[in-house]
């Protein structure tokens, strides 16, 4: 599929989803943020896919929200904002809910509406010259990409508060530490690393994983006994699916298992 500010592809499984504006920095307009939910939808649509990879084009990840479109609206910059932040919402929560796992490959810096994203994602992999900043006060902006859910979930209320209050810029050793990334090679490997990861993910039982994505999104809303009941329905959900069943006999027969998604 062709968009202007993407690049996009399915292959074996693996949807590869590449911001693609080099010369921008990768920065978030109002088009890359309709192309991204277009993205979503595609992928949400297709059984075909079983993992995304999010990444950057060129050498930084995305380095955020596009400063520039914003003052060039003048008086119309909220209701771009809005329509902007509209479909970059409903893409990360088209992509949050479908069973795919996203893993986000950082290839490079990692900012505003970059590391929102990176937060987002279900993994991700950073390379060792990356880093990551929150800057939207430092613009007089508050943060959106859904961070301010899932950043305080992942690592925590009070880092949260410091790197949004802050501003501070941590390094991938740094974002490591913080579990803000699950791993960090060099430069020349992140997108290698992903996709082996990605290859890995989409050859196995898809319908587990969405249930993992769901039931790990929502557990901060649930009482102990509530979440547990839907552990118990999804996991005997699972069970009679076909992929469910070629676990059981694959463990009992102490093979590999052959998972087809289903």
């Amino acid at each position: 599929m062709s968009y202007e500010t993407l690049n996009f592809d399915v292959v074996d499984g693996v949807a590869t989803i590449a911001l693609n504006r080099p010369d921008n920095m990768n920065a978030m307009s109002p088009e890359m943020a309709a192309e991204l939910h277009d993205a979503a939808l595609v992928i949400d649509a297709s059984s075909e896919v079983r993992a995304v990879i999010l990444t950057g084009a060129g050498k930084v990840f995305c380095a955020g929200g596009d400063l520039g479109a914003f003052a060039a609206a003048g008086e119309g910059a909220r209701t771009l904002i809005m329509k902007m932040t509209g479909d970059l919402h409903l893409a990360l929560s088209r992509l949050a809910r479908n069973r795919a796992p996203v893993i986000a490959a950082v290839n490079g810096t990692a900012a505003g509406a970059g590391f929102s994203l990176l937060m987002a994602a279900d993994l991700a992999i950073a390379a060792e010259s990356a880093v990551m900043t929150m800057a939207y006060t430092n613009a007089g902006l508050s943060p959106d990409g859904s961070s301010t859910y899932h950043m305080p979930r992942k690592i925590g209320d009070r880092r949260t508060r410091e790197l949004m209050l802050t501003n501070r810029v941590l390094t991938s050793a740094e974002a490591l530490g913080w579990g803000v990334v699950n791993q960090v090679v060099a430069d020349d490997a992140v997108l290698s690393s992903a996709q082996k990861l990605a290859a890995k993910l989409a050859s196995g039982p898809t319908q587990a994983y969405g249930q993992v994505k769901a039931l790990l999104d929502g557990s901060f809303d649930h009482s102990l006994e509530s979440q547990m009941e839907l552990e118990a329905r999804a996991i005997a959900g699972l069970v009679t699916t076909p992929d469910g069943q070629e676990g059981l006999h694959a463990f009992l027969e102490k093979r590999k298992p052959q998972f087809t998604g289903r």
